[in-house]
C-alpha cells in the first residue's frame, strides 16, 4: 500500500492554511504556533526553521523533539474521521494537529485545547 500523499506534502504549504483558518475566527498566528509547539515539542525558532526548510509532514513529525504526553487525550472527529481510532501513527499525529487547529478556530480556550 502506498503512503498517503499528505505525508510528502511540505508542512510549510499547510501551515499558512492553519493560520488563515484561525485568523478567520479572530485567533492569532501566535496561538497557532503555541498549539503546534505544545503538540510537537518544537520551540518557535524550531517551528520557523521547519517552515523555511520546506520539510514534509513525515519529516516534520519525525524530527519533532517530543510529542506531548497528553496528545493521546485529543479526541473527536476531523473530516469525518475519529482521531483516536486512526491506526497509522503518522496520520494520527497529523489528525491531532488538525483537531487542535479546529478547536482553536472554534473559539475553545487555549487551556482546554492544550489539555491543561
Amino acid at each position: 500500500m502506498s503512503a498517503h500523499r499528505i505525508f510528502a506534502t511540505p508542512f510549510a504549504k499547510v501551515y499558512p492554511l492553519y493560520v488563515a483558518k484561525a485568523a478567520r475566527k479572530q485567533r492569532t498566528q501566535a496561538e497557532v504556533d503555541q498549539v503546534i509547539c505544545w503538540l510537537t515539542g518544537y520551540d518557535p525558532a524550531g517551528l520557523a526553521a521547519q517552515c523555511r526548510a520546506n520539510t514534509s509532514f513525515e519529516a516534520f513529525f519525525a524530527e519533532a523533539p517530543a510529542m506531548h504526553p497528553n496528545a493521546a487525550r485529543i479526541t473527536g472527529v476531523v473530516c469525518g474521521v475519529r482521531v483516536e481510532t486512526v491506526s497509522d501513527p503518522l496520520m494520527q499525529k497529523i489528525r491531532y494537529l488538525d483537531k487542535l487547529v479546529d478547536e482553536l478556530a472554534k473559539g475553545r480556550p487555549l487551556d482546554k485545547i492544550l489539555r491543561s
